[in-house]
């Protein structure tokens, strides 16, 4: 911008001091209306005179500036969103974008500057703080306006334009539109196994001027169809889903497409409900008291979720004394209630040192085994009793066992340290033990304690993840039907909890023994589970089979599939991470195993209306000086970009067919002259001659 000399002001700089100037104005006045008063005829003349002396006494002096003007600034907003990537909206903001920049960059006296809405998390499209943003770097003297390229779809609309300026609108579509949406009223994030849960939603038409009919509900639970069915169009409906396992159910709901809609994307929602057991049922028999006792018991007392019912026989039926059962202060063993009438209300049957003599009849202990074999589970920790004439392996208990005692029944004293086998260190219940020999070449022998007893195990139907150091079973495990059972063949775990020698994960270990009995899905050994969290999707594979690095089948919510490989982070665990950017149920698949997880919405007030609208943002836009433009007004075919002009501050900054920048003038002097308006040399002698010709007029 060239500079310019512009006449800014008139100034005074008296040659007397103001209060005798006033007083010679005064003087002044005087003989003036002494001359009216007697009707001189030069009496004007001495007026003029007068004021010619006082005028060219308060030095009167026109300011003239130099000029550099500035230019003033434009502000563009693109609306980049996840609302604006439907449809044909991010080539037409592109479009709008270039044109608009093209045409500024012949206005000389205007700079634009270019600002981007970015994803802004859960708060929806966050225009006007971008806005806000961009005007900390422009002075408002300089603002000719806003000009915001979006959909309309806005969340932080103010009361007020920022910076004062005008604000123009182009929306990225062709008009009001319609949208069909799925909304998930209420959604519980867990659900008991065994029971149902309510989910709430309602499928609203938006846009549509008066009623639609009925629209298609599809539910699917895991993948699987699960209910179909015709439901009014913005009526609450309430779905009921049973929980039929521990762990994540993910459900998905869509509705049917509305004619002419302008997205299915929000047709759809994806809720996950994990499934908790409500108080784990766990029945706990002692056959004798011995030192190791107390360690069960406090270990599932100090579970919150476990319901615990425990019993210890403390007078077996070959030391009857004679004495008569009413003068007894034992409780009877409700052999009867426990092992026939309520055996099916328990989830873990723990038999600790417990031993058959005659206590429980063969009926009873069949009745344990096909509690089992229903999807019961049975742990068995045993000691010398397990060797002899009256061990459990000789029951019905015994086809369910993972194993029993070697035939002679023999009992091994001395120390030894559990070792974890090579099949232990990819088993979650053993996997990653504190002070467990480590999973490699160069044998090392665990850092925790030692036992001192053990049984000599006869044959292994199961699976066994702890040994001797010379190899010999120590923990076993093993699928029986649809439950579990687990055998531990030493009664001196209790060691560890008493810290001796160190101690050891006693806790950690029948923790996770017992939840893997009670089909806990994290402590599954051959299990997919997937995730997803923050827009990646987390593959985490567990097997207990060595070999190559897995591969899987991801399937994204569209049906598009992509073959990912894991890789192993430790024995028996492969992951892999890729990015889940469509919100919906992604399903991964490996080999006859198959698992889900809900990619809900980035940001979902984004997808809660679709439509592109001039009712957030217009009444503001209309207000400011500016106005709406539909941007695909004569269809999708191309963008139709209003003429950028420029406008002053009094008028309207939009037409039909046109948008306005204001022309602010701001502007900084360079320079500062100032020139005498009534000089000496020309202020004396026309005073002079003024009185000369009021003189000569008296004189006549």
């Amino acid at each position: 911008m060239h500079p310019e000399q512009v006449i800014a002001a008139i100034r005074f700089d008296p040659l007397l001091p103001v209060w005798l100037l006033a007083l010679l104005g005064v003087v002044s006045l005087a003989v003036v209306a002494l001359g009216l008063w007697r009707r001189g005829k030069g009496t004007l003349l001495r007026l003029a005179a007068f004021s010619v002396l006082l005028l060219w006494l308060t030095g009167p002096r026109l300011v003239q500036e130099t000029r550099q003007s500035l230019r003033d600034i434009g502000l563009l907003v693109v609306d980049q969103s996840a609302s604006m990537q439907v449809g044909d909206r991010a080539r037409l903001a592109d479009v709008a974008r270039q044109s608009i920049e093209a045409q500024a960059a012949h206005l000389t006296d205007l700079e634009l500057r270019t600002v981007t809405v970015p994803e802004s998390g859960n708060a929806g499209t966050q225009l006007f703080a971008e806005i806000d943003r961009a005007l900390a770097d422009i002075p408002r003297s300089r603002l000719a306006g806003t000009i915001a390229i979006t959909d309309g779809q806005i969340h932080d609309v103010p009361k007020a334009t920022p910076g004062g300026a005008p604000l123009n609108l182009l929306l990225t579509g062709h008009g009001e539109e319609t949208d069909r949406r799925l909304r998930v009223i209420e959604a519980p994030g867990y659900g008991i196994v065994g029971k149902s849960v309510i989910l709430r939603l309602s499928v609203d038409d938006l846009g549509v001027t008066g009623r639609t009919g009925p629209a298609t509900l599809t539910v699917r639970r895991d993948g699987q169809p699960f209910r179909v069915e015709s439901v009014p169009v913005g009526v609450e409906q309430r779905i009921e889903v049973p929980i039929t396992r521990a762990g994540p159910t993910v459900i998905e709901m869509s509705a049917s497409p509305l004619p002419g809609e302008i997205s299915q994307l929000n047709n759809r929602a994806v809720v996950e409900i994990n499934g908790v057991r409500d108080r784990l049922r766990v029945l706990l028999i002692s056959g004798e008291p011995h030192q190791g006792e107390r360690t069960w018991r406090r270990l599932l007392k100090a579970d919150p979720s476990v319901d615990l019912v425990h019993f210890t026989i403390l007078r077996p039926p070959e030391k009857d004394d004679r004495t008569p059962l009413n003068e007894l202060a034992l409780i009877a063993f409700p052999v009867r209630e426990l092992f026939v009438d309520k055996i099916g209300e328990f989830d873990l049957i723990i038999l600790d040192r417990f031993q058959n003599r005659g206590l429980l009849p063969l009926p009873y202990l069949a009745n344990i085994a096909n509690r089992v074999r229903q999807g019961g589970a049975l742990l068995m920790s045993v000691g010398p009793e397990f060797s002899g004439a009256t061990s459990l392996a000789s029951t019905p208990l015994g086809l369910v066992l993972p194993g029993g005692p070697a035939r002679t029944g023999a009992v091994v004293d001395g120390p030894f340290k559990p070792w974890v086998t090579d099949l232990g260190q990819r088993h979650p219940v053993t996997e990653g033990l504190p002070g467990a020999n480590p999973a490699d070449a160069d044998p090392k022998p665990p850092s925790w304690g030692p036992w001192y007893r053990r049984i000599e195990p006869g044959s292994i139907n199961g699976e066994v993840l702890m040994r001797t150091p010379d190899g010999q079973p120590l923990l076993a495990l093993d699928r029986v039907g649809q439950g579990r059972t687990a055998l531990l063949l030493s009664d001196q775990i209790w060691l560890w909890s008493r810290g001796h020698e160190g101690g050891g994960p006693q806790a950690e270990l029948l923790r996770r023994i017992a939840h893997w009995l009670m089909q806990e899905p994290e402590l599954e050994e051959n299990a997919l589970t997937v995730r997803v969290t923050d827009g990646r999707l987390r593959i985490e594979s567990r097997s207990t089979e060595t070999g190559p690095p897995a591969e899987v089948v991801v399937t994204d919510p569209d049906g598009k599939k992509e073959t990912v490989v894991l890789h192993e982070d430790s024995p028996g665990r492969a992951t892999a991470v890729r990015a889940a950017p469509v919100p919906g149920v992604w399903q991964v698949t490996q080999g006859q195993r198959s698992a889900y997880a809900a990619a809900g919405a980035a940001n979902p007030p984004e997808l809660a209306d679709l439509r592109a609208t001039a009712a957030a943002a217009g009444p503001l836009a209309r207000a400011s000086g500016g106005g709406v433009h539909w941007l695909a007004a004569g269809g999708l075919a191309g963008a139709e970009v209003p003429e950028l002009r420029r406008t002053e501050d009094d008028r309207a900054a939009s037409g039909s067919a046109w948008i306005g920048l204001q022309r602010r003038h701001d502007h900084v002097v360079t320079g500062v002259a100032a020139l005498e308006l009534l000089p000496g040399w020309l202020s004396l002698p026309i005073m002079m001659a003024l009185l000369l010709l009021a003189w000569r007029r008296e004189g006549r």
